[in-house]
């Protein structure tokens, strides 16, 4: 399958370096002008991200298929909020209305307190093993011609059958994470698998982990989506200049925001989640990796989510992602701290290097025609 492009759906037009977050709020009239540039430029999929005090995202990603003709929204989703008769009903309701153009992210949860704050008191272990029996229902749901009775650890009925079904009959399901749990799900149920950008050889030994799960349980290798907060410019060092402002405004930021506000304060002890554990790791071995990989922001926000930037020219971090291409990621996920300018900057000038530098690598592998006669 083709490589592809993923952003993330800002819902306004504030960051971890000029408030709190992309998950605060929701300005309509932005969203809607976000979503049509991803659109326009040639984005492929855009995350609708999940959590307890954002917007609602089943909403978004409706509002996301609305407002564009092509883009297909990524939409997260934690299980045990919602039960997955309802989920499978909504899902393909959605997919329906933009024939085909919705994939679904679950997330089983890394943090206990966040889960807490809308009642889910289960432990990591039990989430991941109530994630895959979801991920089980959805499918059994969609692919069902009657009606299906259901009696596992975490959820059960009896009966149940609905018309609604999505559009090529199923939904591409992407499961993320960094953990053990997180590659056994991932690799015996999903059709994507999601990473935050390490270096090269973390993400190699990490995709190598998933596919040897895939592998046991008889499953094509999921496929792997990487995820980094390009910094980008005409040139080297105005890139760099702009990286360390950035870094800047998020230290200010960050300094500035109440104790058990959004963002985990440094200092203040290390995440819950192996994947921000990891990225915090990464950072204590140095500040730049491989060809472009920048970690100070990792370590000013906490490792709050996906925290590492590609920096450099439009050129550098194309060949920076090129890189990843290289070891087996086909989805890379870019955004940025100036959301709305830096998706129009990234589909202008680094989403067309990487494409045509694949689009080179592809006619030098196609065999030569054979000549008639």
């Amino acid at each position: 399958m083709p490589v592809e492009f993923i952003s993330a759906t800002h819902t306004t037009d504030t960051t971890e370096a000029t408030g709190p977050g992309r998950h605060a709020g929701f300005d309509v009239d932005y969203t809607r002008r976000f979503v049509r540039a991803l659109d326009d430029g040639g984005f492929d999929w855009t995350l609708v991200a999940y959590s307890s005090a954002s917007v609602d995202a089943e909403q978004i990603a409706q509002f996301v298929v609305n407002n564009s003709e092509r883009i297909k929204p990524m939409l997260a989703h934690r299980p045990g909020f919602v039960f997955p008769t309802r989920v499978a009903k909504a899902l393909a309701t959605i997919d329906r209305i933009g024939k085909g153009r919705l994939g679904l992210h679950i997330i089983s949860g890394g943090n206990d307190t966040e889960q807490a704050r809308e009642g889910d008191y289960l432990t990591k272990s039990q989430r991941y093993a109530r994630s895959e029996e979801f991920i089980t229902i959805l499918r059994r749901v969609w692919s069902a011609t009657g009606p299906i009775n259901h009696e596992g650890e975490f959820y059960k009925f009896e009966d149940f059958a609905t018309d609604i079904k999505p559009y090529h009959d199923t939904i591409p399901i992407s499961v993320g994470g960094s953990s053990r749990e997180a590659y056994e799900v991932g690799g015996r149920q999903g059709d994507i698998f999601g990473l935050w950008g390490e270096p090269l050889k973390e993400t190699a030994e990490q995709i190598a982990s998933v596919n040897a799960v895939a592998d046991a349980a008889g499953r094509p290798h999921p496929r792997i989506w990487v995820s980094f907060r390009p910094i980008v410019a005409a040139t080297d060092e105005l890139a760099w200049e702009k990286a360390h402002d950035i870094l800047g405004r998020v230290r200010q930021t960050v300094a500035a925001a109440p104790k058990g506000a959004r963002y985990p304060i440094p200092g203040d002890g290390r995440p819950a989640n192996v994947g921000s554990q990891r990225l915090l790791d990464v950072a204590a071995r140095g500040e730049l990796h491989d060809r472009a990989l920048w970690t100070p922001l990792v370590t000013a926000t906490n490792a709050a989510g996906s925290s590492t930037a590609l920096v450099g020219s439009y050129e550098t971090v194309a060949k920076a992602l090129l890189d990843y291409v290289d070891i087996g990621c086909e989805l890379l996920s870019i955004r940025g701290y100036d959301p709305l300018n830096d998706a129009i900057d990234y589909a202008r000038y680094v989403l067309p290097l990487v494409r045509q530098e694949l689009a080179h690598r592809a006619a030098r592998t196609d065999p030569e025609p054979v000549a008639a006669g």
